[in-house]
């Protein structure tokens, strides 16, 4: 019994499992709140972001230094007061969207300070990339009337007759309007977040990143694109099928098939480099 209570006490004082529970208690109740408010999309991407997360961390875990100080403590408690108590009170749209990285900031300081925050900067940047650009663009950027003039464009050269107003997309069946909720902007910054796990843990050459990122945006508008000329065509013929494919479980399939697309891709770019590494090595 003594054996067994020396055994666990080497082991709490040499692994820091108590800033392991609060990250995860703090995801936790992010996801949960990501949950109860019934985004299905941002709930799957959270957790995928979450998972690529803990592996490069547990990849590090032998490396990792825990040296913080008394000023970065106080600011990591400050963030994670501001985190539980944003989670305790009627959270907004935006705030909820910034929870993850708040929380993994604050924890990130609690456990190496400032100083240490380099340790991280894999998991900061995927957790970055998965809420901030988001809410950036939701309150600066309305992509709507492009969205638009992309998807009747598609529509006209399929041989529709098609009219534009604004962001209104008019066919002789009837008429959809493009909303900033119905841009894109979300599969657009869901997939550049995924450009970024890709360029983290399998890493490319350099002067490929930024055209790695440029074609996962361009992706995910170009798919969003084809999503809305489907609906202008379901909306006079099938309202089941266009409800469905609007906000019901058919509308994700579209993400999956960008993401699937990303993949295979990035896929052929990896093999691509191995082989050229591979002549020159012959060479």
């Amino acid at each position: 019994m003594n054996i067994t209570h020396l055994k666990s006490a080497k082991l709490f004082k040499t692994e820091p499992f108590w800033l392991l529970s609060i990250a995860a208690g703090l995801q936790a109740i992010y996801l949960t709140l990501v949950w109860k408010a019934d985004d299905v999309g941002h709930l799957g991407m959270s957790i995928l972001f979450l998972f690529a997360i803990s592996s490069i961390l547990w990849d590090k875990r032998h490396t990792l230094k825990f040296e913080s100080d008394v000023f970065s403590s106080i600011v990591g408690w400050l963030i994670i007061s501001w985190v539980l108590w944003q989670s305790a009170t009627h959270i907004s749209e935006y705030a909820l969207r910034v929870l993850s990285f708040s929380a993994a900031v604050g924890v990130s300081l609690l456990a190496s300070g400032f100083k240490g925050l380099k340790q991280y900067w894999e998991a900061l940047t995927i957790l970055f990339f998965l809420e901030i650009p988001s809410v950036l663009a939701e309150l600066f950027l309305d992509i709507s009337p492009l969205s638009a003039k992309f998807a009747s464009l598609l529509l006209w050269y399929l041989g529709f007759d098609v009219t534009l107003n604004g962001v209104n997309i008019y066919l002789p069946t009837g008429s959809v309007k493009v909303v900033p909720g119905c841009s894109g902007l979300d599969t657009i910054n869901y997939l550049l977040g995924i450009s970024v796990i890709a360029l983290i843990m399998f890493p490319i050459a350099k002067n490929k990143r930024f055209f790695v990122a440029l074609f996962a945006m361009f992706l995910g508008f170009a798919l969003n694109g084809v999503r809305i000329a489907i609906l202008a065509v379901m909306v006079g013929t099938n309202e089941a099928a266009f409800h469905s494919w609007h906000g019901g479980n058919a509308s994700y399939s579209f993400g999956v098939l960008a993401i699937v697309i990303f993949g295979l891709v990035y896929m052929l770019l990896l093999k691509q480099e191995e082989r050229q590494i591979q002549n020159k090595e012959q060479s």
